[in-house]
């Protein structure tokens, strides 16, 4: 059965890549010798694997590296750190316009 990765690289200067993978070593070797000079992570090495999940269903491996990629540093560090909890109460939204602080003036 195939595995497919999905990975988070903490980079040199802080900065957090999100990829996806059949082969995580190889991929990780990859980016650390740096084939590719278009690459987010060519200047940005050294780089340091913090996170990874693996799957066995390539869709799902795509979905989750795409949401991952959509999420704030707060929520990478969530999972990177093993509080999956704490995902619920990031991705709640703060603003004073959003619906649980909405209320109506009276005229």
């Amino acid at each position: 059965m195939k595995r497919y990765y999905v990975y988070i690289l903490k980079c040199s200067d802080n900065s957090y890549y999100t990829g996806f993978t059949n082969n995580i070593e190889r991929r990780l070797n990859e980016h650390n010798s740096g084939i590719n000079k278009e690459c987010y992570t060519f200047n940005k090495r050294p780089l340091e694997l913090v996170f990874y999940a693996e799957f066995n269903d390539v869709h799902q491996a795509i979905a989750f590296e795409k949401q991952v990629k959509g999420w704030s540093r707060k929520k990478k560090e969530a999972i990177i750190n093993d509080k999956w909890e704490d995902l619920k109460k990031l991705a709640e939204c703060l603003n004073k316009t959003s619906h649980k602080n909405f209320y109506k003036k009276e005229v």
